[in-house]
């Protein structure tokens, strides 16, 4: 079994793996199920946006041109002819000194160039109303095609659809909208020492808190996942659960195993299987042990069964894998810089991600940090990133942090 281990940067291994990422396909859905998932066409817009000249407000539409005396002292008197409510469009061709009453969201009626606010006019009998300014063409109108225009590309495929782009969708009349496939995830925790979520403790004995964990990193992505039962450290036995695993999913997110000990039998697992192993180790902490490979077209993702290892590992690696295999043009947690709010004395020989708490401004640590930790898990909202080489740093020092469960992600990989 291979356990030569030559440690690749961060920037190195995620390159590696978002190379190697083959998309997944598209299919059809409802306009009603496509929030959170990814376009797999760009949104044209299929006709002008207003569609028609409109009145933002409610008010009266006239032509400008008779409204140029009108002035502090000098009223001008205008003439209801017609009254509509949105939805409806008018019959009169606006003349002379005459006004239509509309309401907002209404067309514009022939004639008309401007409309004039109710809080603009004074009463004037039953069927009239004053004004004491002059109105430009165009004046408080919405124009046909001035926020979309027939045949523009609005959103670009790649993108998360998002409430904004259910909005648009709904506006051009995709009740059907072709996205990307999302992939089928298979999670496999290895170690005898696991125990189910609802088992009592045991001496010697952990419960299983990685297959939970992932499972909810996959669910808030909306990647549909496959759970496999908790595999004892034999080397047969989970060789079973990999092979079957690959033949009924896209990806195999593993937990444990992949170390050098005598129990960890996935390195063997990847060479009986012919798998590419793309690396073995990772220049950070936590997770360096960290091991990606590919079966033909899929991913073998072997985390660390340390909690927090596995947590990173995900967000570094799983993450972006899956999103680039869906098409995704923001495929990285996104990043910020902040202010460190305390000291963080350790020195850090590989790049240090740190589960941290950030609140727009500082950042500080979560609490316990080492690399089997699950406290800080619950307690962070982003990764503090400290580069190897460095000693340590003082309280107002300026560190870079992955934002943690943002919607959507960045273009750009931060390291």
């Amino acid at each position: 079994m291979e356990k030569t281990r030559n440690p690749v940067s961060v920037a190195e291994a995620v390159a590696r793996v978002i190379a190697k990422a083959v998309r997944t396909g598209t299919e059809s859905v409802p306009l009603a199920e496509s929030y959170g998932r990814i376009l797999a066409e760009p949104l044209t817009a299929t006709h002008d946006v207003p569609h028609f000249t409109r009145s933002p407000y409610d008010g009266y539409a006239i032509r400008s041109a008779d409204s140029a005396e009108a002035f502090g002292g000098n009223r001008v008197t205008f003439t209801v002819v017609d009254h509509i409510g949105a939805g409806q469009v008018s019959r009169v061709t606006v003349g002379a000194y005459e006004a239509v009453r509309l309401m907002t969201g209404a067309a514009l009626p022939a004639g008309a160039d401007a409309v004039v606010m109710f809080e603009q006019t004074a009463e004037a009998g039953p069927l009239g109303f004053t004004i004491r300014k002059a109105f430009a063409s165009g004046e408080n109108l919405s124009l046909q095609g001035e926020d979309m225009q027939a045949g523009e590309q609005i959103i670009p495929a790649g993108s998360f659809i998002q409430p904004g782009t259910i909005a648009l969708l709904a506006t051009f009349g995709y009740a059907q909208v072709k996205v990307a496939r999302r992939p089928v995830v298979g999670i496999l925790s290895i170690g005898t020492e696991l125990l189910d979520v609802a088992t009592p403790l045991e001496p010697g004995k952990i419960r299983n808190s990685n297959g939970p964990m992932i499972a909810a990193q996959l669910a808030r992505m909306g990647i549909p996942f496959k759970m496999y039962e908790t595999a004892a450290d034999q080397l047969e036995e989970s060789l079973l659960t990999v092979q079957q695993a690959l033949l009924e999913t896209d990806c195999l997110i593993t937990t444990g195993g992949v170390s050098v000990g005598d129990y960890d039998y996935l390195p063997e697992i990847y060479s009986r299987i012919g798998a590419e192993v793309l690396f073995n180790k990772v220049a950070m902490r936590p997770g360096s042990v960290t091991t990606v490979a590919v079966s033909g077209n899929k991913f073998l993702f072997g985390l660390s069964g340390n909690p927090s290892a596995c947590f990173t590992g995900f967000e570094l690696f799983v993450r972006p894998a899956l999103l680039q295999m869906t098409g995704a043009d923001k495929v990285y947690l996104p990043y910020t810089k902040a202010v460190l709010a305390e000291d963080f004395s350790k020195a850090n020989p590989f790049t240090r991600f740190i589960r941290a708490v950030y609140d727009g401004f500082s950042v500080r640590p979560a609490g316990f940090n080492k690399s089997n930790a699950v406290s800080s898990i619950a307690r962070g909202n982003s990764l503090i990133v400290l580069p190897g080489g460095t000693r340590g740093y003082s309280a107002g020092t300026a560190v870079d942090v992955l934002l943690l469960g943002v919607e959507e992600g960045t273009d750009e990989w931060l390291l």
